[in-house]
């Protein structure tokens, strides 16, 4: 079953491709739009470039720091606000604004606050944080009433009630709010750099790549990045389940 997921898959890369490039091919115009396999080879001298890998670690430390700091004081106040609906309240305004106002508002605003360095490490918490809250609030609602009933029973408390009822139950929740936070945190962190521009950042480089109209560039960059997010993504997610001994098919 897995094996036809994986054709079907490739098959529509394919067919995607194939369109991509009749469309460069009709519109005949670089600057527009250039063909797959230009932006192919491309790919394979990009790495060359003079700080290709000191731009993909600036960005992928400090995306990963916002995401990871995102992650745990979502699982925290979620914690405090599952305690207390005074709490909940409290920080109710917050978690809207930062779910509705628009990415590049946010970077503008920070701007003042914070230096175009750390930028994408404050947007990319912003961006993961109320999602991981309101999952974890929803999952801790969601805890069997009878586990924990029985837990107070046995006055189960401490580590060991996390390590047997708090971590099992809301395993899935974790992984879940990952899985769509990370892919969110890499868009909005060089979302922020772009704007932002600090040296030695993807951001920056798909900066000049737009302002010298080198359209081969800007999409190797690209694919760069969404490979970076996928990898990341990939690893972070299979290590989280490994850590939580999540298993999503017997859930």
């Amino acid at each position: 079953m897995e094996y036809k997921t994986i054709l079907k898959k490739a098959g529509a890369i394919f067919i995607a491709l194939a369109f991509w490039q009749i469309a460069a091919m009709t519109i005949k115009q670089n600057i527009l739009l250039v063909s797959p396999t230009e932006v192919f080879f491309r790919l394979t001298t990009i790495w060359k470039t003079e700080g290709f890998f000191s731009s993909l670690w600036f960005s992928f430390v400090r995306i990963s720091m916002g995401f990871l700091l995102g992650l745990f004081f979502g699982c925290l106040m979620a914690t405090f606000a599952n305690r207390s609906s005074l709490f909940e309240t409290l920080l109710w305004p917050f978690v809207v604004t930062v779910k509705t106002v628009p990415v590049a508002s946010f970077v503008v605003i920070c701007l003042v606050w914070l230096s175009a360095r750390n930028l994408s490490v404050l947007i990319s918490f912003m961006i993961v944080f109320p999602i991981v809250y309101q999952n974890i609030l929803s999952g801790l609602r969601a805890r069997d009433k009878k586990l924990i009933e029985m837990a107070n029973v046995f006055k189960v408390t401490g580590i060991r009630r996390l390590k047997l009822i708090t971590i099992p139950e809301l395993s899935k929740y974790i992984v879940t709010a990952s899985s769509i936070t990370i892919g969110m945190a890499w868009k909005a962190g060089v979302a922020a750099e772009i704007i932002g521009t600090p040296a030695g950042s993807i951001g920056k480089q798909l900066h000049i790549a737009k302002m010298y109209l080198d359209t081969d560039d800007l999409l190797a960059w690209t694919v760069v990045l969404v490979l970076l997010s996928v990898v990341s993504e990939k690893i972070f997610i299979y290590l989280l389940k490994r850590g939580l001994k999540y298993d999503g098919d017997k859930s």
